[in-house]
């Protein structure tokens, strides 16, 4: 089973966001998140282009870029050149996810769809066969720190049943609130991918979190 840390750098220090990238380069994480808000899909803004650009010359793993963002369609190419490998966006967003979806393809890097803890997990099943994976919210999207909400595990076995059913092949991921006391039992529920800020970066040793998350 592919089993993948993916901290959020939303979480780090950003007066120095190159120490964090190497600390990250030295570590057992596969990827790098970076949240992309817009302050109009959720009440916070964080990166943009100049950012993304700045981690990518730093990062040697792939940055798993998630959009909140309105009218993401938009930026896709933008996003494509500055260096997103995995690029995810908000089925509530757009009106029409499979165009965003063969746009993200067409930029030749990996395509993820997204939902928050409100919407029903039906509603990807449409998807999940066309895209690389499926990332659901653990959290509303826009703030980090929030604490992980336990309906998710309902909602990761039903996601894992569509795919299953469908035959797709595209990984699941989580993102808000996991940490070392909950990461296996993600795992274990059929998580792929694990989305992690606070608890790597505000963790004493970090690089020992991410060994803990990803053996324990």
């Amino acid at each position: 089973m592919t089993k993948i840390i993916s901290p959020s750098i939303l979480a780090a220090d950003f007066g120095n966001l190159q120490a964090a990238c190497e600390m990250i380069n030295g570590s057992e994480a596969q990827w790098l998140h970076i949240d992309i808000m817009d302050g109009s899909f959720v009440p916070n803004i964080s990166f943009g282009f100049p950012v993304l650009e700045a981690v990518k010359k730093h990062s040697t793993k792939p940055l798993d870029v998630h959009l909140m963002i309105v009218n993401p369609e938009k930026y896709i190419s933008r996003f494509a050149k500055a260096g997103a490998d995995i690029l995810t966006f908000h089925y509530e967003t757009v009106e029409n996810p499979l165009s965003v979806i063969e746009l993200i393809r067409a930029e030749g890097i990996k395509v993820g769809i997204t939902i928050n803890p409100d919407v029903p997990v039906s509603v990807l099943e449409p998807f999940v066969d066309k895209v690389d994976l499926v990332l659901l919210m653990t959290v509303f999207a826009g703030y980090g720190g929030q604490k992980f909400m336990d309906n998710s595990y309902d909602r990761i076995a039903e996601l894992k049943e569509i795919i299953e059913r469908k035959k797709a092949h595209c990984l699941i991921e989580v993102d808000g609130g996991v940490n070392e006391d909950n990461a296996s039992i993600l795992f274990e529920s059929g998580v792929n991918v694990l989305v992690a800020g606070s608890a790597v970066f505000g963790a004493p040793d970090p690089l020992k979190t991410i060994h803990n998350m990803l053996n324990t």
